[in-house]
């Protein structure tokens, strides 16, 4: 049987084996063509991604959201392989995987090798850094649900912390009270893109909701302050000015301070210094201001990639020297015809891909000639957490360019997710895991407190 490995667990890599083991699994397809399908990913456990800056601000618990790469496995007729991709030999068509620690760091799994026939790599990206001093050892990045989870635990030790601080007042300026202070308790968060801003939105919210049970009693909105920095002009820099404009205003309404076309030029303990030479006071500090591709792919047996790391591949989404070797997602530099940049790196790009490649590979397995994929932008939603939502509708869906906002925006993010659901589950138990999730969620507190 042919032989596809998705080395990659995330929103596009998960869909793409789910959908090749419903279609090619031998006791699934015991009348037509079969293959074997296999999924690595370093993880045992799969999470969408863009809900991490929720598990960060403690509005979401992961472990309510997290799906088992085994148990979908089984369920959908493919096989998981856990472990770090770490080498790959691309004359013999086998790629290395690392060896799996335990917690206590004893070896779980031993350094394996696979055999395949096609590889999709869709291994995603993590936070660039971008070389700015301390900004890798000062700040934490929101990459994974271990990252969210211990930001959310320092937040809250913190807050915990400032209400028994003896706190003076700051000499008064031009404009502001003689007795105005200071926040006890201030959170930075470097870059204005998607990320940031949500998290920006949602941290208010977990800041009112700890002071509501009695975690802390701090004045949420003027004892728990939230900077955003971003280096560019306006916040939200890949999506139209009028949604940016519409972001910043209902930021601004929630108390968060915008510090635009600021460039961060040093992370210090408790503290953010500016290439304009500004000092911000950072009890947190959050590194959200771009991403890139991991470091591995620059080491694949001489795989092109791109200034980001990532692997450059044709309109097929196949390599430029390998064609058994596809790549989508973040970890894919895809170009966009009739645009200057590549397909962003977005959620929806990822499903787009997954779609067209489950077409091309069935293609590749009948010796036919590969079709080419366009990528189809249908707008772009920002959540502000409980408060609001705002983003524009595009293309297939209104026909036109449409801003968007409040109630309906809301709503329009949430559906982003349950679709995603749908794609890995079908629409019936999407719509049960959605009213599972509506039951607990009437017994817990809308952050989590511990």
């Amino acid at each position: 049987m042919h032989r596809f490995i998705v080395v990659g667990g995330g929103a596009g890599g998960l869909e793409l084996a789910t959908r090749l083991g419903d279609r090619y699994a031998p006791h699934k397809n015991k009348g037509g063509v079969q293959a074997q399908v296999t999924l690595v990913d370093r993880n045992p456990t799969h999470i969408w991604k863009p809900l991490l800056h929720e598990v960060a601000a403690g509005s979401m618990d992961p472990f309510t959201q997290e799906l088992e790469y085994a148990a979908q496995a089984r369920w959908h007729g493919f096989e998981f392989q856990q472990g770090d991709l770490t080498g790959l030999d691309r004359a013999n068509k086998r790629l290395t995987l690392g060896t799996v620690l335990d917690d206590d760091g004893a070896e779980l799994l031993p350094a394996r090798e696979l055999e395949y026939d096609t590889l999709i790599i869709a291994i995603g990206s993590t936070t660039a850094f971008f070389g700015v001093k301390g900004a890798s050892e000062f700040s934490l990045a929101l990459d994974t649900v271990s990252q969210a989870e211990r930001f959310r635990k320092r937040l809250i030790a913190a807050c915990m912390r400032a209400e028994h601080q003896v706190h003076e007042p700051v000499e008064s300026g031009p404009g502001t009270s003689p007795t105005s202070t200071e926040p006890r308790i201030q959170v930075a968060i470097v870059g204005g893109g998607a990320t940031g801003v949500e998290l920006s939105a949602e941290l208010r919210n977990t800041a009112q909701v700890l002071s509501a049970y009695g975690l802390h009693k701090l004045d949420p909105r003027h004892d728990v302050g939230i900077v955003l920095i971003e280096a560019g002009p306006r916040i939200l820099p890949a999506l139209q000015e009028r949604v940016s404009t519409a972001t910043a205003e209902l930021l601004t309404k929630l108390g968060v301070k915008l510090m635009i076309g600021e460039t961060v030029a040093e992370v210090a303990p408790g503290m953010i210094r500016t290439a304009s030479g500004k000092t911000v006071r950072a009890d947190l500090t959050v590194w959200a201001a771009g991403i890139k591709a991991p470091a591995i792919l620059s080491e694949l047996d001489g795989l092109p990639v791109n200034r980001l790391g990532q692997l450059i591949v044709r309109r097929t989404l196949q390599t430029e020297v390998d064609d058994n070797i596809f790549a989508l997602g973040d970890c894919a530099a895809c170009p966009w015809p009739g645009n200057e940049r590549n397909v962003p790196p977005r959620a929806q790009a990822a499903h787009q891909q997954a779609s067209f490649l489950l077409k091309a590979l069935a293609a590749r397995l009948e010796n036919k000639p590969l079709p080419e994929f366009t990528y189809r932008d249908f707008g772009s939603l920002v959540s502000l957490g409980h408060f609001s939502a705002v983003g524009n509708l595009m293309g297939g869906v209104i026909g036109g360019n449409m801003l968007i906002e409040g109630l309906f925006a809301r709503f329009m993010y949430m559906s982003l997710y349950r679709l995603h659901i749908a794609a890995l589950h079908g629409y019936a138990r999407m719509v049960l895991d959605t009213f599972a999730h509506w039951l607990r969620r009437t017994t817990l507190p809308r952050v989590k407190l511990h």
